[in-house]
């Protein structure tokens, strides 16, 4: 095992104390779960780094990095995740397929990417290296709303900010999709803008954006070492290759931890009315001057939010923006609901079996 860890230093309190009682009766260990593999897992604890085992029919199976667990060590050696504590927050996002894992609660129907987070940053690139367009204005919004969902503290971080020659203009552009949400002009390469990012002994943050953002130069940066791998961006499409390919959670000098992702092509929304509440707090806000309380924002008289369009006080690419992901939630949730209707369907089928075939069996 490594050097020992403070319990504190992982993030640990009293409220984690309370949760984590009954599995202290049963002798279990507390740790931090820093990555997530199939099978097995690399945790912290108070007696050093290890790996420890879990199976697919324990209460692991919805593991994330950033959980903390219930560790139980054998004879052997060897150990295993017993339980996983409830989470506090929970990055999560939607659309990855069946059988994907996630949720406060361990729902099925949405993939974690983090849990236990108290910021989130989001990183968009200023510039690419190859030129091309400044940041995502759509993208900011997606994972904004996502991260007000999740319960964490969001900040955009518009990086590479060194490559453009008046990054105020871009800030000013964000900081109009991002309400309520910290900016942050970052340069890995620069310098610029790191200290304000330490999230703090204790504290957890989690970085997310697409390749090419500069998220593991960042990394390096404020570990203060090269523990990310790092490539340069495409020269062909301006896009950058995927250097983490996997979630880990990293203690950094100082204090505060970081829980580092890979790029994020596609992010679907999941149970994120909330989120996009926020994420659009300023069209939430015109709209309660709407004439019809289940205006639709479409072609309904006394609509407030397309008299702002029609004004100009709002971008007609905001509230574009604002249907999209309304419809994708939406799609999203009706998907979900589809789903557990037929598994709850397909276990009643099960236990009507066996009933008709215990009923057989009886002399």
């Amino acid at each position: 095992m490594a050097s020992a860890f403070s319990l504190t230093e992982l993030g640990w309190d009293d409220g984690w104390a309370a949760a984590f009682e009954p599995h202290t009766d049963a002798g279990l260990l507390p740790a931090r779960l820093v990555r997530v593999d199939r099978g097995a897992c690399t945790a912290l604890s108070a007696t050093g780094e290890f790996r420890a085992e879990y199976g697919a029919r324990s209460p692991a199976h919805v593991a994330c990095v950033g959980d903390w667990a219930a560790i139980r060590g054998f004879p052997d050696g060897r150990t295993e995740v017993a339980a996983v504590l409830p989470r506090r927050t929970a990055f999560v996002r939607g659309g990855v397929g069946r059988g994907s894992r996630g949720g406060l609660s361990g729902d099925s129907s949405g993939q974690a990417l983090a849990a236990n987070v108290d910021v989130v940053y989001i990183a968009e690139p200023a510039a690419h290296e190859t030129g091309g367009d400044g940041p995502d204005l759509g993208r900011i919004e997606r994972l904004l709303a996502l991260a007000w969902e999740s319960g964490a503290t969001p900040v955009v971080l518009i990086t590479k900010v060194d490559l453009v020659a008046d990054p105020s203009v871009l800030l000013d552009t964000v900081a109009g999709v991002a309400p309520g949400a910290g900016i942050q002009a970052v340069s890995a390469a620069g310098g610029i803008g790191l200290e304000p990012l330490r999230p703090g002994p204790g504290r957890t943050a989690a970085l997310l954006g697409p390749s090419g953002a500069g998220k593991s130069t960042l990394v390096n940066a404020l570990c203060g070492d090269e523990v990310m791998r790092t490539q340069r961006v495409r020269a062909a499409d301006g896009r950058g290759r995927h250097t983490t390919t996997h979630r880990e959670l990293l203690v950094l000098p100082g204090g505060g931890l970081l829980i580092d992702t890979p790029g994020l092509r596609r992010v679907g929304l999941y149970e994120s009315d909330e989120g996009l509440e926020r994420a659009f707090a300023d069209v939430e806000e015109l709209a309660a001057g709407c004439r019809f309380t289940d205006c639709a924002h479409d072609a309904e008289p006394g609509c407030a939010v397309l008299a702002a369009v029609e004004s100009g006080d709002l971008p007609q690419r905001r509230l574009d923006s604002w249907h999209r992901l309304r419809r994708e939630a939406a799609w999203m949730a009706g998907r979900t609901d589809a789903r557990l209707r037929a598994e709850q369907t397909r276990k009643w089928k099960i236990i009507h079996k066996e009933m008709r075939r215990s009923g057989r069996s009886r002399p």
